[in-house]
């Protein structure tokens, strides 16, 4: 795991919603956390790369899975803050939606994000998600109280 994914989740900004922003992330643990998700059976870590290019820019996990009632979370961030209101995590949660639905068989992909971060709820809102719920004053900020918004799809969406 590079020095860049590192940088990542030190940063401030782009960590601000993550809950990884709780824990010290090492290069170790960085590569303990890729190595287990790729062992896993219920998680899918994929990469997200420039369209135009081969820069990382951010990941994006699908899970875990429940394989009784057919459904996952999807989480992610983009971490390059030159490509931030590109679109590129709109595009990425559709594709890993699509994945879910169409090679895993999931029947539901749901999120959550706090109801601060308007990038990441317009970036659900744009792949198909529907806001389904409010959890209020559910995630500490450390400086406060913030609402916890759950995000569903259901079935395969439309393709663009």
């Amino acid at each position: 795991c590079g020095d860049r994914y590192q940088g990542w989740l030190a940063d401030a900004e782009v960590n601000q919603f993550l809950e990884t922003r709780w824990a010290e992330h090492t290069g170790d643990s960085i590569r303990e956390f890729v190595s287990r998700m790729r062992e896993s059976d219920s998680d899918y870590l994929f990469g997200i790369i420039e369209a135009d290019g081969d820069r990382h820019v951010g990941n994006i996990k699908l899970g875990p899975i429940n394989p009784v009632h057919r459904h996952a979370d999807v989480s992610y961030f983009i971490g390059e803050r030159d490509v931030w209101g590109k679109g590129i995590a709109t595009e990425a949660i559709r594709i890993a939606t699509r994945f879910g639905f169409e090679r895993l068989n999931l029947h539901r992909v749901q999120a959550v994000v706090s109801s601060a971060n308007i990038r990441s709820a317009k970036a659900l809102e744009r792949a198909g998600f529907f806001r389904e719920g409010l959890a209020r004053e559910k995630l500490w900020t450390g400086e406060g109280w913030s609402d916890q918004v759950s995000y569903g799809i259901l079935g395969i969406p439309p393709v663009d």
